[in-house]
């Protein structure tokens, strides 16, 4: 294209108002369709900033009733409007709360959702968006010759303006999503102010014979690699004094400079941090320019309910096994319970937390278990039962404030908090028993001396009387109590998978299908009865070794 053709173009498109309907602020109707810098001159492109897109994005899927932070649980009340309302504001938000409470998620899932795609030049690192460009520096660009920098400004990186000029229009650009423009940053102690704001590149300069103050000679910090998307500093406190400084220029004055270099950077970056309230109230722990530039603090917590305790265990549990796994919803709610009372026990320290992670850890390894232990043996369901919940002591992370943090001190409180979160869960399915039927069992077992229960299958062990289903049939009260518990079971299940529903949890594990009520399901529910009827009060059995009997004999 001639000259005088590129300038009437790019002035046209510079100057006057976008030819198109969005889609998304910033993102044209038929933008998969725009693949040159000649079809977004074209066009008359118009980039929307972060901040608008976040929140225009926002507002859009708020009118539409659509679901914005897809996979977060439990924070519908007040963690989620805290966090709309610091968006609509244009808030930089600094997140508090102890571990394993998504944070660093829900920075994410804002990053994902509510940014809206840019056009950037392909293969660029600091996402350059071509038409951020000045006027006449584009032209002169797409006529191969030097621009003219009015100001030391950084707007796209010296890759870009060779693209371009290499190109034309031709220049390819790429719609690049949210989630791409995404910048983790786990504030560490060997953490620099070149790995946050970029360096000169004493390499760069070296191979390509630059000069030192050359822009070809920077390299780009995480700050610029999150440019037009979101960068989130987990654990800020833990930055030291330096690096927390380098942040106030972007968070006031919205630019920055590193070191000596002569250039200003403008990231047009939203700002998002976490802190642990143990070092968020600690003074000092975060400066108070930074403290009070972070303009919306919003404070995270542990599942209040057990239903979404659960429902976090089901969605984030990875297990490598494809078919053939059912997980109990009892199961499920005694690792959740578990969790619970270990945030709730004494002895355990507070302030550290105990994460949500811990539950999902513990059920990932109680699968393992029931696989090494049994599916590996022969083509049998894996449903885990109770017996095999001792492997859990691998995953189950805490530490202990009032005694002694040794293993053995942990292991003795896991056993009760095994222990109590197995009785709380179980007796649910025995507390209404009628006196008839409790004494029906009395002399089953009375009869029958005990029922053994192992992690393993018939024909593992010597001992052919742990198999469950023979021993039912010694039992006919309990038999009868154990199918009535699983259609009770079976209902809990959907109703479950309903509550599931809306947050798009992948529910397989715990759909419950005809073909599952064999033996291994049984298995898994006897055991749950058994420890219900050991549970009420009075008691009604007692446990030795593997061996439930009468509380008496």
């Amino acid at each position: 294209m001639a000259t005088q053709a590129i300038e009437q173009l790019v002035n046209r498109s510079y100057r006057t108002l976008p030819k198109y309907d969005e889609v998304m602020p910033g993102v044209p109707q038929d933008y998969k369709e725009i693949k040159t810098l000649g079809q977004l001159l074209e066009i008359n492109y118009k980039h929307a900033s972060v901040e608008k897109q976040l929140r225009e994005n926002l507002i859009l899927k708020m009118e539409s009733g659509k679901e914005i932070y897809k996979g977060i649980i439990g924070y519908k009340e007040r963690v989620i409007p805290a966090i709309n309302r610091a968006i609509l504001s244009g808030h930089e938000i600094l997140f508090v709360g102890q571990i394993g409470q998504a944070k660093t998620k829900l920075a994410e899932t804002i990053a994902t959702h509510l940014l809206s795609p840019i056009p950037v030049v392909r293969g660029s690192l600091t996402n350059d968006i071509p038409t951020t460009i000045h006027r006449e520096d584009m032209i002169s660009l797409l006529n191969d010759t030097d621009p003219e920098y009015p100001s030391p400004e950084f707007v796209v990186s010296p890759e870009c303006e060779k693209s371009i000029r290499n190109n034309k229009l031709e220049t390819k650009i790429d719609w690049m999503e949210g989630r791409n423009r995404y910048r983790y940053m786990l504030a560490t102690p060997d953490i620099s102010v070149k790995d946050l704001m970029g360096q000169i590149d004493a390499i760069r300069v070296a191979k390509k014979g630059v000069e030192l103050y050359s822009i070809e000679s920077y390299s780009p910090g995480q700050m610029l690699q999150a440019r037009y998307g979101v960068l989130c500093i987990d654990e800020l406190p833990v930055l030291d004094t330096r690096k927390q400084v380098a942040l106030l220029s972007v968070l006031q004055e919205g630019k920055f400079t590193t070191g000596s270099y002569p250039v200003t950077f403008k990231p047009n970056v939203k700002l998002l941090a976490t802190a642990n309230p143990v070092d968020y109230t600690h003074s000092g722990k975060i400066i108070e320019p930074l403290f009070d530039r972070l303009r919306s603090h919003i404070h995270t917590h542990y599942p209040t309910n057990i239903i979404d305790e659960m429902l976090i265990i089901i969605q984030e549990t990875q297990i490598s096994r494809e078919s053939g796994v059912l997980v109990p919803l009892f199961i499920v709610k005694t690792i959740a319970k578990i969790a619970q009372l270990a945030r709730e026990h004494p002895e355990i320290d507070h302030t550290k937390g105990v994460s949500v992670r811990m539950a999902i850890h513990s059920m990932e390894i109680l699968i393992s278990e029931v696989e090494r232990v049994r599916a590996l043996h022969g083509k049998i369901k894996l449903v885990p039962r109770f017996c095999d919940l001792d492997c859990i002591r691998q995953t189950s992370k805490f530490e202990l404030s009032e005694m002694d943090d040794n293993h053995q001190n942990k292991n003795n409180i896991l056993d009760s908090l095994i222990e109590n979160a197995v009785r709380d869960v179980s007796i649910e399915y025995t507390k209404h028993l009628p006196s008839e039927t409790i004494e029906r069992f009395k002399e089953e077992f009375e009869r029958n001396k005990s029922f053994v229960v192992s992690q393993y299958s018939l024909g593992q062990v010597k001992n052919e009387a742990v198999d469950y289903e023979s021993q039912l049939r010694m039992f006919p009260a309990l038999n009868e109590f154990v199918r009535l518990t699983v259609e009770k079971i079976k209902q809990e299940h959907q109703e479950f998978i309903q509550i599931a529903e809306p947050y798009e949890i992948d529910v397989k594990r715990i759909q419950i299908v005809n073909n599952d009520m064999d033996r291994e399901f049984t298995a898994s529910v006897t055991e749950l009865v058994l420890e219900g009827l050991r549970g009420i009060n009075p008691p009604l059995l007692d446990k030795k070794g593997n061996g439930y009997s009468t509380k008496s004999g």
